[in-house]
């Protein structure tokens, strides 16, 4: 009988949903798990079969965890405030939650025909209002806590799209969308003050179960740096001063020039008059690259001289201030004091423009030259005054307090941490909750009855290009009148997308709570999330901002835990070709294609059956037709051609329970440990053995649809259905009984141990046949064993056995003439 996907798999989801059976149940006597994929973003172009690989993953554990017993928490929702629905706006005139809530309609098509037990009436958008009530509310939060501010910063400015982008969007000095010039541009922005929980982000680290490449990622993103503030004074110059931050204060002896970020406020008043022009052009060239492309990716340094001169506070050497862009104005102060002889980035640059190299610390090396290369190793300090003859440490602390003595620096700590930009001059997004006076000074936020704040009607979505949202035209929303008859304004700016994705986790605990994020008791039972699964390239937006507005409301005894995510698990990509699937490759799969030529569950099998789940794994079809093969096997030796039941009632053999008992060990250990490729290996090698001695026991078999329900959940829903049940009533009445929610099945441990071992018998070195023998038998009975073999006998016949070698529970080898 063939697999006939096509009736099946719709048939059974139609029954899930109309029965609504993977609804969320809170009974407090049982445990809970709550299974959390990272929200898609609802694009026009829909799935492609990259994005099941971690949808599955976190499917399959959720199947299990409910037939283990437990409460699941699965839900399902849109992270769906967007740049493309804005572009798409601008470019069509058609409303930006049209073509959004369009493409939600869609990839909920998709995710339902792939059978996901997601609870649809926790289904959440983050560009609903009722969503963003709270989105709102939690700003209003953070601003009374004086963790939102505004200020005048740079920014990645592109013109083309007219909005600020986050750093992430930029790739190149390049908008990710629409490969549009970006510029590094000082806007007055909404900043939200992460820095005053980067301790706390940080320590934190330590109580997660997350990919240790990801902790270190934040951990390297927040970057602790332990110091000193100094103050350099500028020659010929009595009214400014330049402050730098240093890790190393006790180099500051081998300080032979300083180095200003290209945005450095002090770049016009220190450029002399024959270095104005070099200085606006690298300015310039500087403001089209973003921060990777000035550090990371900045292999060859450049820079400028402003023809002005430091002096260095220790010895009164005058020192030239340069300029280069692989100093940023958002690390430390943004000038740094550069000591070549000691730092491998400021040697290649003092190297390239022929600058001073006075080594301070001793290396060890008598035949080390520091014109070659900068010496980054501990040691004893030398060139340095007062200083010299003591290690390091010691006279880190003792410049310290020569600088605080002499009121030159004092001991500072600082993070690589930035605060987090929250502006976006730009219309499908978030209002910022914020009424302002005439002036453009901050009144108050928005009252909680206030909201939500909600979007007017617009008849241009395209941002004004002077820095303002297209929702500055829009005055009858803009202004209003408050009690005493003073005009108040809204606030024209919106939040990025990122504010919606960093707090939806909660929400869908309690998705239709009117008067908070969620009640307080259900989000103690559910948070925190126990497994996430999504993507490595959200390390340090999402995962970060997500920790951050957890602590938040944590502060508030708004939210019951501080973390919000206990496990954390990368999904690795699907390639075609050897390359990402993408949609600007051209090279993604649809899905809904695949669904159609093979089915959702040969789609769903075949995607964890590729190789473990954290890893890269490449697409190829005729592999996808095998695991559409194995099912079908399955559905053969359960179904006669004609649809009927082929299993029975007779005694299964030691064997048949082995392998039943063994496999049922195998499949718990390995979805415990998402090693969902091992399973389905264990699963073929279950069909194979019962077909072996063809074991049609009912018991048996109805025992392996339970564990195949999470993989292929059709159709072992299916085969349940005409195969197990004894009371033979239809899926639609009200007591039947689906496999999906069925118990998971227990394994006998004394089933699971071999008391036999299969090893093969060598003639002369060759194999001529496999013998069953107790585990740990003796030579003797190994011996009298392979005699009953025809194929060993036949073999012997006429020979003399000059030696036998035996390896218990290995190998029997007859040397024979």
């Amino acid at each position: 009988m063939s697999y006939h996907h096509k009736q099946l798999e719709p048939y059974w989801q139609n029954h899930w949903k109309n029965k609504n059976i993977f609804k969320t149940t809170e009974d407090k006597s049982k445990p809970k798990f709550y299974a959390l994929d990272m929200f898609p973003y609802p694009s026009s172009s829909g799935l492609h079969v990259g994005h099941p690989m971690g949808y599955t993953a976190t499917d399959i554990v959720s199947r299990y965890h409910r037939m283990k017993g437990y409460n699941v928490l699965h839900p399902m929702g849109w992270d769906a405030f967007g740049l493309p629905a804005e572009q798409h706006a601008i470019d069509t005139g058609e409303h930006p939650s049209k073509v959004t809530y369009r493409s939600i309609n869609n990839f909920r098509s998709q995710l339902q025909s792939l059978g996901f037990s997601y609870d649809w009436d926790k289904e959440i958008a983050t560009c609903d209002p009722k969503y963003y009530h709270w989105t709102q509310w939690i700003f209003s939060l953070l601003y009374k806590k004086g963790l939102a501010y505004q200020a005048e910063v740079f920014v990645n400015w592109c013109p083309a799209l007219k909005t600020v982008l986050a750093n992430e969007e930029v790739i190149d000095g390049k908008s990710e969308r629409g490969n549009h010039p970006v510029f590094r541009v000082p806007m007055k922005q909404w900043m939200l003050k992460i820095t005053s929980y980067a301790d706390r982000l940080l320590e934190d680290l330590n109580k997660l179960d997350w990919p240790e490449s990801t902790k270190e990622i934040q951990r390297n993103w927040i970057k602790k740096s332990v110091g000193a503030k100094v103050t350099f004074s500028i020659k010929n110059n009595d009214s400014d001063k330049i402050e730098v931050f240093t890790t190393r204060p006790d180099t500051l002896f081998g300080a032979t020039y300083m180095v200003l970020a290209p945005e450095h406020p002090l770049v016009n008043k220190l450029t002399t008059t024959h270095q104005k022009e070099k200085v606006a052009e690298y300015c310039d060239v500087t403001s089209r690259k973003s921060d990777l492309d000035r550090t990371e990716l900045n292999k060859e340094k450049s820079g400028i001289f402003t023809g002005s001169y430091a002096i260095n506070p220790l010895n009164g050497q005058a020192i030239e201030i340069w300029i280069s862009d692989y100093v940023l104005m958002g690390y430390g102060t943004g000038a740094i004091m550069a000591v070549p002889a000691h730092d491998t980035r400021d040697h290649e640059f003092a190297k390239k423009f022929g600058l001073k190299i006075i080594q301070v610390i001793q290396s060890p090396d008598k035949n080390f030259e520091i014109e070659k290369e900068a010496y980054t190793e501990d040691g004893v300090i030398i060139n340095s005054d007062f200083l010299n003859n003591l290690n390091v440490e010691e006279a880190k602390t003792k410049i310290i307090e020569h600088l605080v003595k002499n009121k030159i620096g004092e001991q500072s700590i600082t993070y690589k941490l930035r605060d987090w930009i929250f502006s976006r001059q730009r219309y499908w997004g978030e209002p910022i909750p914020i009424l302002k006076d005439s002036k453009g000074n901050t009144i108050r936020t928005f009252n909680e009855n206030e909201l939500p704040l909600t979007l007017p009607e617009v008849t241009s979505y395209e941002p004004t290009g002077d820095g303002k949202s297209p929702l500055s035209a829009i005055t009858n929303w803009v202004q209003r009148k408050n009690e005493k008859g003073d005009l108040e304004f809204v606030e024209t700016d919106t939040m990025p997308g990122s504010a919606g994705s960093s707090w939806y986790f909660l929400r869908y605990i309690d998705p239709f709570n009117q008067k908070s994020i969620g009640d307080y008791e259900k989000l103690k039972f559910w948070m925190p999330v126990d497994l996430y699964v999504g993507g490595q390239e959200h390390a340090v937006g999402h995962l970060l901002y997500s920790r951050f507005w957890t602590k938040v409301l944590f502060d508030a005894g708004v939210c019951p835990v501080d973390e919000p995510f206990h496990k954390l698990v990368h999904q690795g990509m699907i390639c075609k070709d050897g390359a990402k699937m993408s949609k600007s490759k051209g090279n993604g799969i649809n899905p809904d294609d695949v669904i159609r030529e093979y089915g959702a569950d040969s789609l769903r099998v075949y995607e964890m059956f590729m190789g473990p789940l954290t890893q890269t794994k490449e697409w190829d079809d005729s592999n996808l037709a095998g695991v559409h093969r194995f099912l079908s096997r399955i559905q053969r030796y359960y179904l006669s051609d004609d649809g009927k039941s082929l299993l029975n009632n007779e005694p299964a053999s030691q064997q048949d329970l082995k392998i039943l008992h063994k496999t049922i060990k195998k499949l718990t250990e390995d979805i415990e440990n998402l090693s969902f490729n091992t399973s389905i290996a264990q699963m073929m090698i279950f069909l194979n053995t019962i077909a072996e001695s063809q074991c049609k026991n009912k018991e048996i078999l109805g025992e392996f649809l339970k564990l195949l329900s999470p993989f292929a959940p059709h159709l072992a829903e299916d085969l349940w259905f005409k195969c197990i049940l004894e009371e033979k009533m239809l899926p639609e009445d009200k007591n039947y009984k689906f496999v999906s929610l069925e118990n998971w099945p227990q394994f006998d441990p004394s089933l699971t141990v071999d008391n036999e071992v299969k090893i093969g018998v060598q003639i002369n070195g060759k194999h001529r046949g496999e013998i069953l023998i107790p585990m740990n038998a003796s030579q003797d009975e190994a011996v009298a064993a392979a005699m009953e073999n025809a194929n060993v006998k036949a073999t012997l016949e006429g020979k003399t056995i000059k030696k036998t070698i035996f390896v218990a529970n290995r190998i029997l080898n007859f040397v024979a003439v």
